[in-house]
């Protein structure tokens, strides 16, 4: 069995208690206790999920987490999601609809496997790119125009996600290639 900090249930409930406040709306004892015993039930499943290795390298990183720059990235990335929308509806309201489909393929070098985890959710959440597979370093990503991977080519997102668990900064994109590229109704 894998070893786990003693942080990570603590901050897995809080985080759990906010979410289940946030989406309720409601902070009297009988939401409260539904609650508590809402997130025992999640925790109490993800416990036993954590038992099990589903990949090499894994372990449990959030004491490795750096939780005062969260926000910040999250901040970020919402910034990101916002400007990415902007473009793709600047493309899709285009009488021309420029549209540009390309499937890249990339490698990154991360220190642990959930940087991956996040660098993939973070490009499927920007409008205009989907992570099509994760094997091993090596991302395969859909994306609706060459603007929408930008973030991607210039290591600005991989890097964001590095600095999640430490500061040491390096290249974390390697190999990047264009795999496919289709232009579409131009």
């Amino acid at each position: 069995m894998k070893s786990f900090s003693v942080q990570s249930p603590i901050v897995s409930f809080l985080t759990l208690m906010g979410f289940w406040y946030i989406m309720s709306g409601f902070f009297d004892l009988t939401h409260t206790l539904m609650g508590i015993f809402s997130v025992g039930v999640v925790m109490a499943i993800n416990y036993r999920l954590k038992k099990h290795t589903y990949f090499e390298g894994e372990t449990d990183v959030i004491k490795d987490l750096r939780f005062f720059y969260m926000p910040w990235y999250f901040g970020w990335l919402l910034l990101q999601i916002v400007v990415s929308g902007i473009h793709v509806a600047k493309i899709l309201l285009s009488p021309s609809l420029p549209i540009k489909m390309s499937v890249v393929k990339f490698k990154v070098n991360y220190p642990n496997p959930h940087c991956k985890v996040i660098l993939g959710n973070s490009i499927t959440l920007t409008p205009g790119t989907l992570t099509v597979d994760i094997r091993g370093d090596e991302f395969i990503v859909h994306s609706i125009s060459p603007v929408s991977f930008q973030g991607i080519v210039s290591d600005e997102m991989p890097r964001k996600v590095l600095k999640l668990f430490t500061n040491e900064m390096h290249t974390v994109v390697t190999d990047f290639e264009v795999i496919h590229s289709k232009e579409e109704f131009s």
